[in-house]
């Protein structure tokens, strides 16, 4: 391992002594909740990948080391800095380490740190992928290049509703990502389960999932696999209310002239408030059902 990249001791005995473990993102932490909702959050998430048989390994940038396995001080302090820690992405990396600064990984940078320290199975909300309008504005997110290249498998509850769907199924297409719906045929939308767009392939068990993902390393096949899980049903928000909900906000975000890495914070903090907190609750709960669906997948493998 690197200068730049600290694995947790309890992390790397795991991934020595060929144990399942779990990536975890921490952009979720400082940009998708408020304090202290988001450190109960990611603290709760840790308990269900532990209670399910693995070691999680949550990964951020403290102090200018790419952190797989932070510490619960360091969750706390990523949860209390909140929007003033930096949303890093691949592009941010070498500065980030270099000027020994603090992060919040997304998906893109999550899967860096996973692919560096040995893990390949990573659990979070929902993906980014092509904004709305992305046909002028190209707006794309680094987390399907980073699908695209890097040999780890996200376990998502699809992509978020916030995005063009249909578009970022396409790109996913391009870059040779499958798209699989566990128990469903249906992609889910992240609040609803409902998109009405297919996936790739259906999947019912961790151990057909797990059997897929082998395939895929055994071929030599480079890059990832989406595994879209539908949040709970008692969680689901109705597919015609949110995206209502979601319609207003972006045309919140275009008149405030938010773009970039800011519009997907605003739009879910925006999102929250219109729905009355409702979103936030769904978004908590098919966290915490990717955490464990990742981590049976974990333990197939």
């Amino acid at each position: 391992m690197n200068e730049f990249i600290k694995v947790s001791d309890e992390v790397a005995q795991a991934i020595k002594e060929n144990k399942p473990v779990v990536a975890l993102e921490s952009t979720i932490i400082s940009h998708g909740m408020p304090y202290p909702k988001n450190v109960e959050t990611a603290m709760n998430v840790e308990k269900i990948v532990r209670v399910n048989g693995a070691v999680p390994a949550t990964i951020c940038i403290i102090g200018g080391k790419l952190t797989v396995g932070a510490s619960a001080d360091e969750i706390e302090y990523l949860g209390k800095e909140g929007l003033k820690v930096t949303k890093a992405s691949r592009c941010d990396l070498p500065v980030l380490l270099s000027k020994g600064l603090d992060g919040a990984t997304t998906v893109a940078t999550t899967m860096i740190g996973a692919a560096l320290a040995g893990i390949k199975v990573f659990a979070t909300g929902g993906v980014g992928g092509v904004h709305r309008g992305a046909e002028t504005t190209m707006d794309i997110s680094a987390d399907l290049e980073e699908l695209g290249r890097t040999n780890v498998m996200v376990v998502c509850a699809g992509c978020k509703s916030i995005l063009d769907l249909k578009l970022t199924l396409e790109y996913l297409e391009t870059k040779g990502v499958p798209v699989i719906g566990y128990g469903t045929e249906e992609l889910p939308a992240f609040y609803t389960d409902k998109s009405g767009l297919k996936v790739d392939y259906r999947l019912d068990t961790p151990e057909e999932v797990a059997a897929a993902f082998k395939c895929k390393m055994a071929l030599g096949i480079d890059g990832g696999m989406l595994v879209t899980n539908p949040i709970p049903k008692q969680y689901a928000m109705d597919p015609g209310k949110i995206n209502e909900t979601i319609d207003r906000a972006i045309k919140d975000a275009d008149s405030l002239g938010i773009h970039g890495k800011a519009l997907t914070p605003y739009l879910l903090d925006h999102i929250q408030k219109m729905t009355q907190g409702k979103s936030l609750d769904s978004n908590i709960h098919l966290v915490y059902n990717n955490a464990e669906l990742a981590t049976k997948i974990a333990c197939a493998l």
